[in-house]
């Protein structure tokens, strides 16, 4: 029986914190805004709750029955003569290549919250000055960042579930509610925020076409961590007495709730200055910056308060995403914690330095192969297809692989005999379909107009 186990409050602030990552801060506004505001809000809620919830649930079901390791868990739970699908459990694999570039990002964060407390850029265009040079000529700042970003996540996991990870997260994530929560109610003071709740509200039937399903689909499912056995692993780490289906949706609540905050703050700040919405980086690292200069004294605070808040979230994210690996190859291999944490880290170090470069003028072109350089390639291949593919094998195997019975008994009795069908049928049926289309969609191979 494992003593370094999450209490109640602990695995929900760490599964939020895993699901809680740059995507809520400034892809969910965005995309809410370019695809029919309220509309897309609430289709956006229903995909949550019955397709990235299902397979979230699916995850936390396998880990806290098993107790072990994503590979041993699908292993010990497959039935006789269905081995093979401990393959899936290797999903973790995909968290070593998003690492590799998620924490450049994390490097990026890092280094603007020293702007944001030394010299914001005066202008729009003196913003992306400061951001495209910084992307493609400081090498030597960025290795700083990056590295220091490495530190953080690899010391983290090196401490362990209880003095580790429920400690970051612990800390982290009620201060990251803190600092949304103070931005949000000044936000509420400023001319743009009726504009902001429009833009993301409203009705617009315009904007709304086939293809803004598939985004809603797609962002309610790579926002809950699910994919990559994160969850799983955390929830091996559950206690017996924790209803995990109340768990469940304690996290998918927190975790919708921080991106509908950040999008009201983002463009109450974006539309009170008179500005349009960027995309992207270009929202949060050049367009942003800007305004928060012309706030006055004020702004500088609001800017540290908000780049603190996405590099909380964004190290929570990063954390979570090593930690399946080394539990695999603590549980597995039998290697200490500390060994296999700077072991694993060092390569996706590594990794990410290649990426780094492939930014920079000095070896794009080296480092770009075919349309993308490695960073984008790393983050299409993760997000288009290994994503997805984990999500699908996962639906698959507790819909159809596991033990029908043990399903039952685990799940009844937290959500009721008919719910449990409801979600019998989106684990079978749909969930795997639409992240099946989903992937088609990022791919390319088809494309939703």
């Amino acid at each position: 029986m494992k003593t370094n186990r999450f209490s109640r409050i602990g695995f929900i602030l760490a599964a939020a914190g895993s699901a809680v990552g740059l995507g809520n801060i400034w892809k969910f506004p965005y995309i809410t805004g370019e695809n029919g505001g309220g509309v897309f809000v609430l289709v956006y809620l229903m995909t949550v709750v019955f397709i990235g919830m299902s397979i979230f649930i699916a995850e936390v079901l396998l880990g806290s029955t098993a107790n072990k390791d994503a590979v041993t868990t699908i292993e010990a739970l497959a039935p006789k003569g269905k081995k093979y699908w401990r393959y899936t459990g290797f999903s973790f694999l995909t968290g070593i290549i998003i690492l590799s570039f998620y924490s450049i990002v994390v490097g990026w964060i890092l280094n603007y919250i020293v702007i944001a407390a030394t010299a914001l850029p005066a202008s729009v265009n003196e913003a992306q000055n400061v951001f495209l040079g910084l992307l493609k000529e400081e090498i030597s700042t960025q290795v700083l960042y990056y590295t220091l970003a490495f530190i953080i996540i690899a010391y983290t996991i090196s401490k362990g579930i209880k003095q580790g990870v429920e400690r970051l997260n612990n800390i982290l994530m009620p201060a990251l509610l803190i600092i949304l929560l103070f931005m949000f109610f000044y936000s509420m003071t400023l001319d743009g925020f009726k504009q902001a709740v429009d833009f993301m509200f409203y009705p617009n039937f315009d904007k709304f076409h086939p293809n803004s399903i598939i985004l809603a689909v797609g962002h309610a499912f790579f926002t809950l961590s699910v994919g990559m056995v994160t969850i799983l692993t955390y929830s091996a780490s559950l206690g017996k007495d924790v209803n995990i289906v109340k768990a469940s949706v304690m996290v998918v609540t927190l975790d919708t709730l921080i991106a509908i905050i950040a999008g009201l703050i983002i463009f109450a700040i974006v539309f009170s200055a008179g500005q349009e919405p960027g995309k992207g980086p270009g929202l949060v690292f050049i367009t942003l910056p800007a305004i928060f200069y012309e706030m006055g004294s004020i702004g500088n605070i609001m800017a540290i308060a908000f780049f603190v808040a996405l590099a909380f979230a964004s190290i929570t994210s990063a954390v979570s995403v090593l930690e399946p690996t080394v539990m695999y190859l603590v549980e597995r291999r039998g290697m200490t914690r500390n060994k296999a944490t700077y072991g694993i880290s060092a390569i996706f170090y590594i990794l990410g330095l290649f990426a780094l470069l492939s930014n920079t003028n000095e070896f794009s072109a080296i480092l770009t192969f075919g349309t993308k350089n490695l960073f984008d390639w790393f983050d299409f291949v993760t997000a288009a297809i290994l994503m997805p593919v984990g999500g699908i094998f996962i639906a698959i195997f507790v819909g159809y692989v596991m033990d029908k019975q043990t399903v039952r008994n685990t799940l009844v009795p937290y959500m009721g005999e008919k719910l449990f069908r409801i979600w019998l049928v989106m684990i079978r049926y749909v969930a795997p379909i639409s992240v099946f289309i989903i992937m088609l969609n990022e791919t390319g191979i088809v494309k939703f107009k």
